[in-house]
């Protein structure tokens, strides 16, 4: 019996460090919900630094699928920022119906 709890309670243990703050994969019912899967998945692969220089994330959606894209911020010459001007940000799209990422890119 005592071996039965203790198993029981390092099970539950176990299970509860496997948690994370991971998106559950499921239905993509909002834009701030497609905002938050596309910056986890480009923060793995960009970094935070680069993917926080392109904030705000605006996400529209067409059909089934949420486009994700950052905002270019650009020295505007005088001392301020402009997001008039050339370079590239980051585009995720993602299925509405399951959250799956369907393609990634960083535009120069």
């Amino acid at each position: 019996m005592i071996v039965r709890a203790a198993f029981f309670c390092v099970l539950l243990v176990g299970v509860g460090l496997g948690q994370s703050n991971k998106p559950k994969p499921g239905p993509v019912l909002d834009s701030s919900t497609a905002v938050r899967i596309a910056e986890a998945a480009l923060i793995r692969v960009y970094g935070e630094r680069q993917i926080a220089s392109e904030r705000p994330f605006t996400a529209t959606l067409k059909g089934d699928v949420w486009t994700v894209a950052g905002t270019l911020h650009c020295s505007d010459g005088k001392g301020g920022t402009t997001t008039v001007c050339a370079g590239g940000v980051a585009i995720v799209r993602i299925g509405k119906g399951n959250g799956r990422i369907l393609s990634m890119i960083h535009e120069k």
